[in-house]
Parts: C-alpha cells; structure tokens; sequence
C-alpha cells in the first residue's frame, strides 16, 4: 500500500477532518505543552497499521515523535509496549481516536485472518480476501488481510473479470463472455467464473477461464470434482496464454476450514476476516 498516494493521503485526510473537523473544543484546557504517552495491547494478536499510524500524527503535527517496537504482521501479547509518542500535548491528544480505531480495526483482521491461514500450513492452498469490505476502507481492510498471512484477490471491478450467478443469468453463453471480454480488456486481464454445481464448472472450464470459482462445494464432491476439472483444463483448446487453471473455493464456514485441505484447491477464499473480526483492544497512555 502506497502511503503516499493521493488517493490514501485523501482518505486520512478525511479521517482526520471528520474527527476533529474545526478543531478541538476542549484542546483550550490542556496547559502542559509537551507530553509523552505510549501504547499498550489488552489483548493478544497480530499487529497491523504502522505505517498509516505514523502518517496520520504526522498529518496532525509534524513535531509528534512516534517510535514502534513491533512491524507489521507481527504477533504482540497482552501488556505489551506497542510504540510510545512525543510531542506537542494537544496534539497527541487530538490524535488519539483517529489512529486507536484504525489500528484496532485493522489488527482484528490480521489477527482473525492468521488464525485461519495456521490451519492451511503444509498445505499448497492460499487464503485470499473479497470485495466485501467496509466502503472507503477496502485498501486498508485488505492490507490488514495480508499482513495476517492472506493473499488479496481483486481490489475491484476494474482489475480482475468474474462472471457471477447474476451474470451468468443474464449472458446467453459463457464462451461468448469470455470472449467478448477478451476483446474489450487488456490481455493481462484475468478471468475468473463462479460455478455453483458441477456442469456449471465444466462450462467454465471449457469457456476457457482462467480461474474457477466453485461456491458451497461439498469438500467429498470436491475430491472426486478437481481431477476431473484439471484433465478437462488440460484438454480444452479454448484456454489462453495462461496454461494452469486456478481453482478456487468459497463459501466456507471458517470452523469448516480443515475440512477443504484437499489437493488441487488453489485459494480458499473468505470474507470472514473482515466481517466477522472483532477489534483488537489497546490503550494509549500518559506518562507524566
């Protein structure tokens, strides 16, 4: 995630604004003008937003000293000193919410996110994310995703194709869409097409998709299904420049997850990480 982009230095800027907009109504009170105060985890769990954190007290106060003793994607335990600051009271003060909420949002999802994917180790399967995020924070939920041990599918419409149930409705052939978006897109562009039973799957395949996604599979059809699709891969002339064929599954109750360890599942995909995650609990304190 680049920090330094319009687009990201708008969105904090607008965290920023919402929060203290014309400015701090209370900030009148506060007579000590230089303090220090530190971070503290009340809970255990993987560390996300370093970077961000940073940025939005420098966006506040460029005099504001933020020094972390944890990285990104790192585990942390319960009292651990997470980073301590110095700086101009008021404005440490003024920060506070702002980088506390998204830094305790966004280490739910690492740390939600890392629990599922220590059920994949040994295994070749990868566990990617959704669109389904919170509007305005995807690029960050998403970072959070990955810094949990996850893999980002499509940020958006604009960087990927799926071909889902409501289009499949409304298309007359699967292989007139694949084609039709390989005239309209860049070669680069990936295919994906979500099948819900086995014929749609092959219709997949055979339209020459890039990706297939199968949705709310039995894992024991699964096993007896995955060959057959890679032989059917294998064989089809309809496939492009890329030769391997993605299989993708979803649908999954995450308690679920060891279930679907199946050879041949290239990504376990979820939206869990983002939907179902609590915020992990820390506390920004004083020091006198």
């Amino acid at each position: 995630m680049d920090l330094y982009s319009p687009y990201v230095s708008r969105i904090i800027d607008n965290w920023i604004e919402e929060d203290i907009g014309k400015g701090d109504l209370t900030s009148s009170a506060i007579t000590k003008k230089i303090g220090r105060a530190h971070w503290i985890a009340k809970e255990e769990g993987i560390f996300c937003g370093v970077g961000i954190i940073r940025t939005i007290f420098k966006k506040i106060d460029k005099n504001i000293e933020c020094t972390f003793f944890i990285n990104d994607g790192e585990k942390f335990s319960k009292d651990q000193k997470l980073l301590e600051l110095y700086g101009p009271s008021k404005s440490l003060l003024a920060s506070e919410r702002i980088s506390l909420n998204i830094a305790m949002h966004l280490s739910g999802i690492s740390t939600y996110t890392k629990n599922i994917v220590d059920v994949l180790k040994g295994t070749n399967i990868y566990l990617a994310d959704t669109r389904k995020t919170t509007p305005g924070l995807r690029i960050f939920e998403k970072y959070a995703f990955k810094c949990g041990g996850g893999i980002n599918h499509r940020m958006g419409l604009y960087d990927a194709a799926m071909i889902k149930e409501n289009h499949i409705a409304w298309t007359d052939n699967l292989k007139n869409a694949v084609n039709k978006i390989r005239l309209n897109t860049p070669f680069t562009t990936h295919i994906i097409i979500e099948a819900e039973d086995m014929k749609q799957a092959k219709d997949a395949v055979l339209a020459g998709a890039d990706s297939i996604l199968l949705d709310e599979f039995d894992p024991e059809f699964l096993r007896k299904s995955i060959k057959e699709l890679r032989k059917l891969s294998t064989n089809n002339s309809n496939r492009t420049i890329r030769n391997n064929l993605i299989i993708e599954v979803s649908g999954i109750n995450p308690k679920d997850i060891s279930k679907y360890l199946i050879d041949g599942i290239n990504l376990i995909s979820t939206s869990s990480s983002i939907t179902k995650s609590n915020w992990i609990d820390f506390s920004m304190r004083y020091i006198n």
